[in-house]
């Protein structure tokens, strides 16, 4: 009986949150449309409730629950309170852009919530089989998200996109999960790294499934040569889901490659670096290049993404803890980013009209210096231009690769990121000196306007001061990983 209730107060911001989402669908029955902003309000509770207990329930070192298969660690916890914090600032966001588009129901809330069960899953899973669990809940809660809006055709040819893709994906990261299993007789984290330190397993079995593991997990981050599906399920997705999908899950994706390879496979190191190597290299040219000839903001963005993500990939290939901190620190600074990003596009959509190409950031200053200026600021960032957070972040996993020994690969990534500079600093271009094609007037919630403010000027604070966050993120690995 002690374990069981070990167990279920370990898990308790799981269990609160699964709760919230479940009263969410139930309480939304029963409220007219007049009503539904308190399902807002359950969101917003059970992230804050959940919050709580992962900060009162936290145990000094490491806690094992479930016969080992979930894990209260510091990385677990600095990661849940972040995706608490994002996924409440989408909720800020998303408000009235769902609202005017018929979304304002509670299946958006409830299957935001399920995704999110899903990332803390994957965040505390030390075990190969619970992590695989936590993915499929975050990636079926994803696929329903981006089909939500059942009239446009769009976001359904996206999620059918998404939906095959996903499927192929998670069937290689299950295959390859299942060879290592094979060799080392065990689905735990810490096990399969004891019998693999011991030299158990033929090697080439072993490389065979981390070839499948590292393709599964190079398609949940969007990396090349399976990024094929972010751009156009950026596109076609609701904005709102957009910018679900390109924030907090790549937070619990940082967290499934810890587990899996600087965990449970850090022996095989050698064979991993070469991979995450070339998939850095083929992201940052790629995202860069490509992003160059788009028109439309969120395709920009989706390969922008790509970029940010082989910029994540070069700390991660440093196979230190050094690499590892550079790497958390720059996903903690990408969501950021984004959210700021999108929050803006969001900011400038109206009922019957989607600000998603290029043209319509037109003259942005002359109809609201403010809002121009926040964009301005993400910009810079995402370009990584001092002294924003950006480039903090790109300076930090840069330094940790060349720690590493890759210096060739830190020069080029310094060269591409000049030339992605380009498509950053086009908008701003756009913004400042081009007339509007649109003037009219831009109206948003009192509380997005604030909170919005707040998340851009963060990035600035944040870069001018980035002590505080790396503080955080070296907690969280050096505490994990020792």
């Amino acid at each position: 009986m002690e374990n069981i209730r070990y167990d279920l107060i370990t898990a308790l911001p799981e269990i609160i949150l699964l709760g919230m989402a479940m009263l969410v669908l139930i309480t939304d029955l029963f409220l007219k449309q007049s009503n539904r902003i308190a399902i807002y309000g359950l969101s917003q509770l059970g992230l804050l409730l959940a919050a709580y207990f992962t900060v009162t329930t936290h145990v000094p070192s490491v806690g094992y629950a479930f016969t080992g298969a979930f894990v209260d660690d510091a990385m677990s916890d600095v990661l849940k309170l972040m995706i608490y914090v994002g996924t409440s600032l989408i909720f800020v966001y998303t408000r009235q852009y769902i609202q005017l588009r018929n979304m304002f129901r509670g299946e958006f809330y409830a299957l935001v919530l399920f995704s999110v069960v899903g990332m803390m899953i994957m965040v505390s899973g030390q075990s190969m089989l619970t992590l695989y669990v936590g993915l499929e809940l975050l990636s079926l809660s994803l696929y329903a998200l981006v089909a939500l809006d059942r009239d446009n055709h769009f976001a359904t040819e996206a999620a059918m996109k998404y939906f095959v893709l996903g499927a192929l994906a998670s069937g290689m990261l299950l295959y390859g999960m299942s060879m290592i299993y094979g060799m080392t007789g065990s689905l735990n984290i810490s096990d399969i790294n004891h019998v693999l330190m011991n030299g158990s397993g033929i090697h080439a079995v072993l490389v065979l499934g981390l070839v499948f593991i590292v393709a599964g997990l190079a398609f949940k981050l969007g990396a090349v040569p399976f990024q094929m599906w972010v751009p156009d399920v950026y596109e076609g997705s609701p904005t709102a889901v957009t910018m679900l999908i390109s924030s907090v899950p790549k937070l619990a994706a940082f967290a499934f490659v810890i587990r899996l390879l600087a965990q449970s496979l850090q022996t095989m190191a050698i064979d991993w670096q070469q991979m995450l190597l070339i998939m850095a290299v083929l992201s940052i040219v790629l995202g860069n290049v490509t992003a160059i000839a788009q028109t439309n903001l969120k395709r920009m963005l989706a390969y922008s993404t790509i970029s940010h993500v082989g910029f994540v990939l070069l700390g991660l290939m440093s196979a230190s803890g050094n690499g590892y901190i550079s790497a958390l620190f720059y996903i903690a600074s990408y969501v950021v980013m984004t959210l700021a990003g999108f929050g803006i596009i969001l900011l400038l959509s109206r009922k019957g009209f989607e600000a998603q190409n290029l043209s319509d950031l037109k003259g942005l200053n002359q109809r609201s210096p403010w809002v121009a200026f926040l964009m301005l600021i993400v910009m810079f960032s995402m370009a990584g231009i001092p002294p924003t957070l950006g480039f903090y972040a790109k300076f930090a996993v840069l330094q940790a690769a060349l720690q590493a020994g890759f210096l060739w690969v830190v020069v080029f990534a310094v060269l591409m990121a000049v030339i992605g500079a380009f498509y950053y600093l086009r908008v701003i271009k756009l913004m400042y000196f081009d007339e509007p094609e649109d003037n009219s007037p831009i109206t948003a919630p009192f509380d997005m306007r604030v909170i919005l403010s707040m998340n851009a000027l963060a990035l600035l604070a944040i870069g001018i001061m980035p002590q505080g966050l790396m503080t955080i993120c070296f907690y969280a690995i050096s505490r994990s990983l020792s």
